[in-house]
């Protein structure tokens, strides 16, 4: 839509035009291009720019569809085995990723439970064999307990968040009954913010939170937030109408954010040798984005009007079981991690969780000049967060 605007521009904007209009000033950025464009026509002949205009444009949509189609017709899927199913509560369940290394099988192990969002499913965190927060979790000998959230079946698409806490509760009942000790939680992005209701509500049962990029103050850096601010009580009440709110209107709120981002990363795809490491780990990162489930219609609700449109979480108005949660009463050590490439989740929302007023009591605060997915996937994550992470539990 932005390229195909141009042509309507220069409608506008060049001489002679039949729809020009001499009253309307050119913006200033743009008038050194409008006047040498408005030149070459008057020196190359009529319409010599504007077929130039048009080609470029063509060329463009031309490169982002071979790229998208690139894309979809790769032979690359996800392949990894996933470990056993220990608990099921409805569609979510606990896949205990101590099965795949010895050390994380030994008496006395620290159990984890880790919790991903439930926005995008939990692949991310276990993405190929050498890009797997999880095993290398179980490699240094830490016992994680990933919750796989599933789809919302038919009575879960009434939960609220409410509900989805009180699944976590009992999952962390479970883990710290099968572990016969206190279980460390560990929650990414949305499930990093359900984290710390948990942790406010049962603290005695977690050892140690660890949040990486979860959202607290949703109105610290409102930047490119404005179609979800506007748009979001408008999609409540959709959601509130079909019970759910789709993925594709989930991905679209997540492109609103860098409109360019499909542009810029698809044809960087294009430009990549196809059998390479890049290209598969593109893929299987685009098929996480895509597949994600539907969010059920009161959580949805709740996120929409009551996190991003009233910030009822900063203002310490959350009501989680009917508790207000406020992480200053919070005393269980925790570690923040906070990625300060994150468009998903601006760095200051995160941050919040650290102020010394407002935030948690008993907090490690980490930067890591990282993105949002990339401070779990990416080359540099190893190092940067991962190593500190997994010290920062077992010390727990």
């Amino acid at each position: 839509m932005t390229w195909a605007s141009s042509e309507n521009a220069w409608q506008l904007w060049k001489r002679d035009s039949p729809i020009s209009n001499p009253d309307s000033a050119v913006p200033e950025l743009l008038a050194p291009v409008v006047a040498e464009a408005n030149a070459l026509e008057a020196t190359g002949g009529a319409g010599r720019f504007e077929a130039s205009l048009r080609r470029e444009i063509a060329r463009r949509m031309d490169r982002l569809a071979d790229g998208v189609l690139a894309y979809r017709q790769h032979p690359v899927h996800r392949t990894l085995e996933e470990p056993p199913t220990v608990w099921r509560d409805g569609n979510t369940r606990l896949l205990d990723f101590g099965a795949t290394h010895r050390l994380a099988r030994k008496k006395g192990a620290r159990a984890v439970l880790v919790v991903p969002s439930l926005i995008n499913r939990w692949e991310v965190l276990d993405l190929t064999a050498e890009k797997s927060l999880l095993r290398a979790m179980a490699a240094q000998g830490l016992r994680p307990y990933l919750v796989d959230w599933g789809s919302p079946n038919e009575q879960e698409r009434h939960f609220d968040l409410t509900a989805y806490v009180s699944r976590l509760d009992r999952a962390l009942a479970f883990v710290a009954k099968r572990a016969h000790r206190r279980a460390a939680v560990m929650g990414y992005c949305m499930g990093g913010t359900l984290t710390v209701a948990l942790a406010a509500l049962r603290p005695r049962r977690v050892a140690g939170l660890a949040l990486l990029a979860a959202p607290w103050d949703f109105h610290a850096d409102t930047t490119g937030h404005g179609f979800l601010l506007s748009a979001g009580p408008l999609l409540a009440d959709l959601a509130d109408r079909a019970g759910e709110l789709p993925v594709d209107i989930l991905q679209t709120l997540f492109w609103s954010l860098d409109p360019w981002l499909a542009v810029k990363k698809f044809g960087r795809f294009l430009g990549l040798d196809q059998g390479s490491d890049q290209a598969r780990e593109f893929v299987l990162l685009e098929d996480w984005l895509n597949e994600g489930p539907p969010l059920a219609g009161p959580v949805a609700r709740e996120c929409l009007v009551g996190w991003y449109g009233n910030n009822v979480t900063a203002a310490n108005q959350w009501v989680v079981a009917g508790r207000s949660i406020v992480p200053r009463k919070i005393k269980t050590p925790a570690l923040v991690m906070i990625p300060s490439g994150d468009r998903i989740v601006p760095p200051r929302s995160a941050a919040a969780l650290v102020d010394a007023r407002r935030g948690l009591r008993n907090v490690t605060r980490l930067d890591l000049p990282l993105g949002h997915i990339g401070m779990v996937v990416s080359s540099r994550a190893r190092r940067l967060a991962w190593e500190p992470l997994i010290e920062w539990l077992k010390a727990r």
